[in-house]
């Protein structure tokens, strides 16, 4: 699939890196199929001495000849790209947008190119775990909405969605979901250096807990519930610390703040689209 494609990334933050190391890695492209555009000379030398890719400050020149092209640069700067691309594209390129908060149309509109995917990533991609959720301009052919799937799945699992307004919602819950658990693992591990354990002992029982109970959840696939009450037996240790959670209104305070994370996406996708005409 993705064979005889070149790859140009504009921006080269943690999620453009992500995605190119998940690529070679599982040797799906090749270095030289892929340029990155980045403005500080030191990013592309890093990028060149850890992949082999070649680099270069000019975005215009980073497209050429690319087959698919990798949106990834900074919301705040979008705007000036978006300026600076268009008309440079031409019809049989992919553009592949992972900058939070730009819709379609934003992309789109500024390019004045339509063949547009609109990715959610979230961090655990730098692993290969990652969560892509993406959605696509109707005029993506068939054949890009596979090599994008394609290079989703380089880097962890991908769902596709015809609802834009769900990549907002992803955003609140996987994009901006790892720091949740990150969060709750904290806790934990503090929890434990106030029980006596130094905090290398702590973190690695969190870490092992953590991993072993995600690992079991997606192996027997059952409602989350039952799988709690299988370690909560009535009076035991469970059974009073998950009181003392309910108690804190710890579910509140979650869908509080995913609903808050959704609310603040919601109001980028605004801030980032185009005029209307009228």
């Amino acid at each position: 699939m993705l064979a005889h494609t070149r790859l140009a990334f504009l921006g080269s933050g943690v999620m453009a890196e992500a995605m190119l190391s998940g690529l070679l890695n599982q040797e799906l492209l090749q270095p030289d199929q892929v340029v990155a555009s980045d403005p500080l000379a030191r990013r592309r030398a890093e990028l060149y001495e850890r992949y082999g890719v070649e680099g270069t400050a000019d975005n215009a020149e980073a497209i050429e000849g690319a087959d698919v092209v990798v949106l990834a640069v900074k919301p705040q700067v979008l705007g000036q790209v978006l300026a600076d691309l268009a008309g440079h594209l031409v019809p049989s390129q992919l553009v592949i947008s992972i900058v939070a908060g730009a819709t379609l149309d934003t992309i789109a509109w500024g390019l004045d190119h339509r063949e547009v995917v609109r990715v959610m990533p979230n961090t655990p991609a730098r692993i290969g775990e990652g969560m892509s959720v993406w959605t696509a301009t109707p005029e993506v052919c068939d054949s890009d909405l596979e090599r994008t799937r394609c290079i989703l799945q380089a880097l962890g699992k991908e769902i596709y969605v015809t609802n834009e307004d769900e990549l907002d919602m992803a955003t609140a819950l996987s994009g901006t979901g790892p720091a949740y658990v990150f969060l709750f693992m904290e806790a934990l591990v503090d929890a434990g250096v106030h029980l006596g354990f130094s905090r290398r002992v702590a973190q690695e029982l969190v870490l092992q807990t953590v991993r072993g109970s995600v690992d079991f959840a997606s192996q027997s696939r059952g409602h989350l519930a039952d799988l709690r009450n299988q370690v909560t037996s009535p009076g035991g240790t469970s059974a009073e610390a998950l009181y003392q959670m309910e108690k804190g209104a710890l579910r509140t305070i979650v869908s509080k703040a995913v609903h808050a994370a959704y609310q603040r996406s919601r109001a980028l996708s605004r801030l980032s689209e185009p005029p209307t005409v009228g």
